[in-house]
């Protein structure tokens, strides 16, 4: 299992998020999830910095982070 941290940005109702977030629970890959609907201040940090969807996967160690359901680029993530 992975030790770097890694961060979740979804929002309510979107199906990519869900099975990002499934994904990486089944491979018991530990993350913290912020919900943009329930936290306006982290959907305005993003449009800020250019983001406009979600599901997005920051890594600790990455520049550029996962954006969308991307089972290949989360593959990585699992080892």
């Amino acid at each position: 299992m992975n030790k770097q941290k890694i961060i979740l940005y979804t929002r309510d109702g979107c199906m990519q998020c869900k099975m990002t977030k499934r994904y990486l629970s089944e491979h018991q890959v530990d993350f913290q999830e912020i919900n943009i609907s329930e936290n306006p201040a982290s959907a305005a940090y993003l449009r800020e910095k250019g983001f406009a969807s979600v599901p997005l996967v920051f890594r600790q160690d990455q520049d550029a982070p996962i954006v969308g359901f991307r089972p290949e680029a989360l593959q990585k993530l699992v080892g």
